[in-house]
């Protein structure tokens, strides 16, 4: 992983096209390198959660190429691989397991991020009727030592149909319902990568197996 590494790091330092041209086959090797982790992880995360068994990695992995035609931000290239496994892949929108390679900035997570509306309507709705079974998860101990807190994504008011006392109105406050743990480039760089991020992983599975069952 260190070669990825180093290709983002020279990427955030030199985010032009000539540059990357210049530098494609560190690119294409790079990526090559994401998509086979991706797929390791991918059979990996299958032996305890069969629902993303048979995936393709490259149904998983973002483009690095940024859409920059709304955006002010005119950098014509992330400067990360990002990668999400799920039930039908990134663009499915499915609770899943994410892990982001970025220099300094790298994490996993799992969950469900900025669902639409009538998908986060049901998940709230079940979320309402099964709050304690959801908190049980995140308070578990091994849990909460690698995922202290959720991503902090919530409205300031309670959502519409709720009254603002109802018991559990802080979580059905949230807009996604994910947790992510950071990586130091250590662990990215180190022999036991993979390891690292499918015990965490393994652990984001009854968050994922929740949402999924809200869903249903």
């Amino acid at each position: 992983m260190e070669k990825v590494l180093g290709f983002l790091k020279q990427l955030s330092e030199n985010n032009n096209r000539e540059w990357f041209q210049d530098n494609r086959k560190w690119y294409e090797e790079s990526r090559d390198k994401v998509l086979f982790i991706t797929d390791v992880l991918i059979n990996e995360i299958s032996k305890f959660d069969s629902s993303v068994r048979g995936l393709s990695p490259k149904d998983c992995v973002f483009r690095i190429f940024r859409d920059v035609r709304f955006s002010k931000d005119k950098r014509p290239y992330k400067t990360n691989f990002g990668s999400f496994i799920c039930t039908g892949g990134r663009k499915s929108m499915n609770p899943g397991y994410y892990f982001h390679i970025e220099p300094g900035s790298s994490f996993i997570g799992g969950g469900i991020y900025m669902p639409p509306a009538p998908v986060l309507k049901k998940l709230r709705a079940y979320m309402a009727d099964h709050a304690e079974e959801f908190l049980e998860i995140g308070n578990e101990k091994d849990f909460k030592k690698q995922f202290p807190e959720m991503y902090d994504d919530k409205l300031k008011l309670a959502p519409k149909g709720y009254p603002k006392d109802h018991e559990y109105i802080e979580l059905l406050k949230y807009k996604s319902f994910i947790y992510s743990a950071s990586l130091e480039n250590s662990v990215v760089a180190g022999p036991n990568y993979i390891d690292e991020m499918v015990k965490r992983f393994e652990l984001l599975y009854p968050v994922n197996a929740f949402l999924y069952d809200a869903l249903v």
